[in-house]
């Protein structure tokens, strides 16, 4: 009987055998067929050597029994937690709602010290939920955003596609001088806003909502990897290539690390009411995500700069020479974990609004406005477009000579010689 609860929880002394032995054989069974489906997932990828996608597929069940014991210890925490009693000035600070209010056996004990209880086991609870709700939200973003990239990427084949025809190798005659301005890739970058960064900073931000992978460009950074890394007129897959990189892109981005973990604790602590966070919280994954497509624009930019400043002649084609010294720090990859970071606070975002719509109802404490709920959506479903269809594929084409794999380029070894 729980004291003061009005009324009474039956036990396992009193429980039929049958109910439980039913509900083991549910979990069990349940538990079996989702690992068994994640082995021959993982099977079907060593069928078809998607070794990266293998690696995610390992971080996922990683991720899933670090959240599993996460669980375990809330469960024996949850007593234990309840039972710690602190003045009640600190317990009312912080709170998500402006109110307070309580019922659990513990927390009658810590009221007759005057104090309350530091989590109640409804509250421990609730945060279990909450735990494996984000792990599924985060997984099932993941999987979108990796989707959304292999499916801008087949836009692509047509262009690598392009590449073995004699009008391509015709327009790009090695015998032909032209002037740098005069090339496609020229007219797209060399304009009177080029040369100043305060002019070229909104031109570039713009640009990765419109065309943000343009067909020159591709071809151009193709060429340019082509000609540094392959024989002439070698059958290089470069689409091919730049989906061996997403998918091994997607194993950083699926993952939790420790600073991941440390954010979330964060933003659960910025969603207090004094820090009025549905104003401002939802829309630093989006800034962080639109400065991210800005750079690995004005990135593409630069590299036309860079070659039009060493020369305004070419012969045959135009080169560029991708390098690190175009990326914050010289560190590629930084842009990268950014986006793992952008993507998880989205997940972490969706997964609280639909956590608390389904504990609390959509209308409560934590979505006080409508205004607020329109703004929790719409930049959850932004981020995860823009992220997963535009930022992360454009993101592999432009890295794709800073960060050249030998792994990734042996698979292409039956059409391509190295350079040596």
């Amino acid at each position: 009987m729980a004291e003061g609860s009005g009324h009474e929880e039956t036990t396992l002394e009193h429980t039929s055998t049958w109910a439980v032995a039913v509900v083991c054989f549910i979990l069990i069974a349940v538990s079996i067929l989702i690992e068994h489906g994640l082995h021959l997932l993982a099977k079907y990828l060593q069928r078809k050597r998607k070794k990266y996608v293998l690696h995610a597929l390992s971080k996922i069940k990683s991720d899933l029994l670090l959240l599993g014991f996460i669980s375990l210890m809330l469960t024996v925490g949850e007593r234990p937690l309840a039972k710690i009693c602190i003045p009640k000035g600190v317990v009312e600070t912080f709170l998500p709602c402006q109110s307070l209010t309580s019922e659990d056996d513990e927390e009658s004990k810590c009221q007759e010290q005057g104090k309350m209880s530091f989590m109640s086991r409804e509250g421990a609870q609730q945060l279990q939920m909450l735990i494996f709700v984000l792990a599924f939200v985060h997984v099932l973003s993941s999987f979108l955003t990796f989707s959304l990239g292999m499916a801008k990427m087949r836009r692509w084949e047509s262009w690598e596609a392009e590449t073995r025809t004699m009008e391509y190798q015709f327009s790009n005659d090695p015998r032909r001088f032209q002037l740098i301005h005069q090339t496609t890739f020229g007219r797209r970058h060399l304009r009177f806003w080029s040369e100043y960064r305060i002019l070229r900073l909104p031109v570039v931000f713009f640009r990765q909502f419109f065309n943000s992978v343009s067909k020159v460009d591709y071809l151009t950074l193709r060429r340019g990897f082509v000609a540094a890394h392959c024989k002439e007129k070698s059958s290089f897959d470069f689409q091919k290539y730049l989906r061996r990189g997403l998918e091994k892109d997607f194993g950083v981005v699926i993952g939790m690390s420790l600073c991941i973990w440390i954010f979330s604790v964060l933003f659960i602590f910025f969603n207090a009411y004094v820090f009025h966070s549905y104003i401002w919280l939802p829309f630093i994954p989006l800034l962080f995500l639109l400065a991210v497509g800005t750079k690995l624009q004005a990135i593409i930019t630069r590299m036309c700069l860079d070659t039009n400043d060493k020369s305004h002649v070419i012969r045959g084609s135009l080169l560029v020479r991708p390098g690190d010294h175009f990326f914050w720090f010289d560190r590629p990859e930084l842009l990268l974990h950014l986006m793992h970071f952008i993507l998880f606070q989205n997940s972490f975002q969706l997964a609280f609004f639909s956590w608390t719509w389904y504990k609390f109802g959509l209308r409560s404490c934590f979505h006080r406005q409508t205004e607020d709920i329109v703004i929790r959506v719409t930049m959850g479903v932004l981020v995860q477009f823009l992220c997963g269809y535009v930022t992360l594929p454009l993101y592999a084409l432009v890295t794709q000579a800073s960060r050249i794999s030998q792994t990734l380029l042996c698979y292409q070894c039956n059409c391509c010689t190295m350079k040596h």
